[in-house]
């Protein structure tokens, strides 16, 4: 028996998280066709989303490309990470949240020599600390950091460490998954060599694929680092370059739905335009918030406009399980937290969805207290 959403046509539960994202309905249709990885159609339809993304990075083609890789952003932060640094280099991961704590990770299983520079999750890094230590290490070739921290959504400052990096000869790798595409990025001026995303973040796509902006000069001098077949970075250029076409098997409908995705990025004025979206979209959720007595994890000034974390309330009334679940039951799903030193749930700000839906869901909490007895300061 269909319900009565499925017989009206109402949209999905909104999604108010940092990925996967509510989707516009053109984006969903796109991906009802099938094209074959060697069909000419596709492989132009790939040649123009690099093209788009290079753009996208206020970068020239000449300077800059773009790599499509198979996978979630992860996968793509493994394709950098294992493919870029030297056999014997170091890596500099510098941390304020779990994504950072990630990359260490993937770097330790890899077994590359990696440092780090660890800061408070409500912090953001210290430039003179980073500044000093790629000074006195000389054996540090590479140097990570995230844009957006997705933990918290603080947003670190890449272009003040990014003139650190230059000066110190290393390569710079940007993860960019929940910012790019609304937080305008300047690749050359931020003297970028990778910047990774993803379909499904800022750009408004599925699910599928991740994209990794490489200065080409850069790229060109990792041959002979690959430490993986499928996450060789290098090799997946030269295919695409090659003949426009994957190594292996592409997302074909997400791509097709990824291509959609930009011309309605485009329509919507570009990067400005989307960032203008989600900015009113923040300001109006944390307006709100407030006025009910939730507050912020992130000082104001660090904050971003993607994604927010609240603490709980000081109610023993209130439980996030509950809340959650209530929530969802009205058709709104919000993200649980991340934060290692607080309690938290966080609420996005980005994918198909307007400050409408941001009043609709502050109506929602509103409620939702009400029901739970909990009483805010």
């Amino acid at each position: 028996m269909k319900t009565k959403k499925q017989i009206s046509g109402w949209k999905d539960k909104i999604l108010f998280t940092p990925g996967p994202l509510t989707t516009s309905q053109t984006v969903k249709q796109a991906m009802l066709r099938d094209l074959g990885s060697r069909d000419s159609e596709f492989i132009g339809s790939v040649k123009d989303i690099r093209h788009k993304l290079v753009e996208l990075g206020q970068a020239d083609t000449d300077e800059y490309t773009t790599v499509l890789m198979q996978g979630s952003g992860t996968f793509g932060l493994e394709a950098v990470v294992s493919s870029t640094v030297p056999p014997d280099g170091k890596l500099l991961v510098i941390i304020n949240g779990a994504y950072g704590k990630r990359l260490v990770k993937i770097a330790s299983i890899l077994k590359i020599d990696t440092v780090t520079l660890e800061y408070p999750e409500n912090t953001t890094p210290d430039l003179r600390e980073i500044e000093n230590t790629l000074k006195t290490d000389k054996d540090i070739t590479n140097v990570s950091v995230v844009h957006c921290e997705t933990t918290t959504g603080i947003i670190n400052p890449i272009r003040e460490i990014g003139e650190f990096v230059v000066k110190s000869g290393a390569k710079y790798f940007v993860d960019a998954m929940s910012s790019f595409g609304a937080v305008p990025v300047n690749l050359a001026e931020c003297n970028i060599d990778y910047l990774v995303s993803s379909a499904n973040k800022c750009i408004e796509g599925m699910p599928g694929f991740s994209f990794v902006l490489c200065k080409l000069n850069s790229l060109k001098e990792t041959v002979g680092y690959a430490r993986s077949l499928s996450f060789d970075l290098l090799s997946q250029y030269q295919g695409l370059e090659k003949n426009g076409q994957f190594r292996f098997t592409p997302p074909t409908h997400v791509l097709a739905a990824f291509r959609q995705a930009l011309a309605e990025l485009e329509a919507e004025g570009g990067v400005p335009g989307r960032a203008e979206r989600y900015r009113k979209n923040y300001e109006t959720l944390i307006a709100g918030m407030r006025q009910m007595g939730f507050r912020e994890y992130i000082r104001p000034e660090d904050q971003g406009y993607i994604i927010t974390s609240f603490l709980y309330p000081d109610d023993p009334n209130f439980s996030f399980e509950k809340f959650y679940e209530s929530l969802n039951q009205k058709d709104y799903v919000i993200y649980p937290g991340k934060v290692s030193d607080a309690n938290c749930f966080r609420i996005g700000n980005i994918g198909r969805i307007f400050e409408a839906d941001i009043k609709a869901l502050l109506a929602a909490i509103r409620e939702t207290i009400a029901e739970m007895g909990v009483k805010l300061k």
